[in-house]
């Protein structure tokens, strides 16, 4: 059973949550600004710290001028470790990510799209609990984590959040376009220290994912809500196929999605009254993002197996499910994996004991062991699909 510390933590998230949600149900909303927003004010966020001093630096970009869509980047300190000259062993100094004139190599790292939770109207992927995560998982897989702030519900409905996603795919392949058009710059010749610029004078390029990311080794990985939309994204980039290239994506990581439907689970109705996310919570959410005409559970955001989904299921990426005994939205992701599984579909399932909607993403959970393991359960699949070396070792 969950600690007692778990217990008091969800009635107060619950509290909290209901009062928001019921706060944004009965706001009014009329002639929303498009640009959206990608935070709430009371959520606490950590800023961003281009340094080095816990082996991972991180900035942040808006990428978007007509939303406020905007990505955090974290970079490990591998990177630079084979690379820093005598005069940088400070780990604290400031790295700008330019390519050097030295001739030197630049190590290149596979890049993790990320999705935080929040149901669509909360979370930010800046707050506090998503920056220890993604932190923890650039160290343990050893990429680049580029987590994406999207647009939040109600303010910007359905598509909204899976566009900004479909968005910043995009971007990660004009990114890579625009670092291989800087290098070839200049009479034919290949130049390492070339930069590209746009109309207004500013660098289009960014330095870090130009000198050291991969999009051919892209990974998708989405906790509850943001689960969603990794699937939605790994539809996408199936249908793109190579219109996509440079950008690959080699597999998708789906962390208890935020899946529903209108024919309840055994899940749904034994434990729709779970801990942090009950299934009353979950519903006021749905009614927020999903489009008010029309409403239905069985919306494509929202139910992974409704019949006539395209693309077929056999032309997904290997997916990676993790569920938790108490959530009472287990049984939906467990049959998406099942059928993964059944179309040959390299798709495990990672179960884990006691644990409840989010436990290894909430802030108030992150520093349990159980949120440390499942971390580092994801790490050793995902080395199956990045690794230059080889499958070492899967589930």
């Amino acid at each position: 059973m969950p600690s007692l510390t778990v217990k008091l933590s969800s009635i107060f998230f619950k509290f909290q949550q209901r009062h928001k949600l019921n706060n944004l149900t009965q706001a009014p909303l009329h002639n929303v600004d498009p640009f959206g927003i990608t935070s709430r004010h009371e959520e606490p966020t950590t800023p961003s710290n281009p340094s080095f001093n816990d082996g991972v630096a991180t900035k942040d970009i808006h990428i978007d001028p007509f939303s406020s869509l905007c990505v955090r980047i974290f970079l490990p300190e591998t990177v630079v470790n084979s690379n820093k000259d005598n005069d940088n062993k400070d780990a604290n100094f400031v790295y700008r990510g330019y390519c050097p004139r030295t001739g030197k190599k630049h190590k290149k790292l596979p890049v993790m799209l990320q999705f935080h939770g929040g149901a669509f109207v909360g979370g930010s992927n800046d707050s506090v609990g998503n920056d220890v995560f993604c932190r923890r998982i650039a160290k343990l897989c050893d990429v680049i984590v580029v987590a994406v702030g999207y647009r939040l519900a109600p303010e910007s409905r359905y598509p909204a959040a899976f566009e900004d996603g479909l968005k910043v795919l995009n971007w990660l392949g004009k990114q890579a376009n625009l670092a291989e058009c800087g290098r070839w710059i200049g009479n034919g010749r290949r130049r390492m220290d070339a930069h590209v610029f746009d109309g207004f004078g500013a660098s289009m390029v960014e330095p870090w994912l130009a000198a050291h990311g991969d999009p051919s080794r892209c990974v998708l990985l989405g906790a509850s809500c943001g689960a969603n939309i990794a699937d939605y994204l790994a539809r996408k980039a199936v249908e793109a196929g190579k219109l996509l290239d440079p950008v690959k994506v080699v597999a998708q990581v789906l962390m208890y999605p935020f899946f529903i439907g209108s024919d309840p689970t055994n899940s749904e109705i034994k434990l729709a009254n779970s801990y942090f996310y009950d299934k009353s919570m979950c519903m006021l959410a749905w009614k927020l993002f999903l489009p008010e005409e029309n409403f239905d559970l069985d919306h494509p955001a929202a139910n992974p197996l409704i019949p006539g989904r395209e693309p077929p299921l056999k032309f997904m990426p290997p997916t990676l499910t993790v569920v938790a005994e108490k959530d009472w939205m287990r049984d939906r992701a467990i049959a998406y994996s099942q059928e993964l599984r059944k179309v040959k579909i390299d798709a495990p399932l990672l179960e884990y004991k006691d644990a409840i909607h989010e436990f290894a993403t909430l802030n108030v959970l992150l520093q349990t062991p159980q949120a440390q393991t499942c971390a580092e359960d994801i790490a050793i699949w995902v080395k199956k699909y990045i690794s230059h070396r080889g499958h070492e070792f899967s589930y």
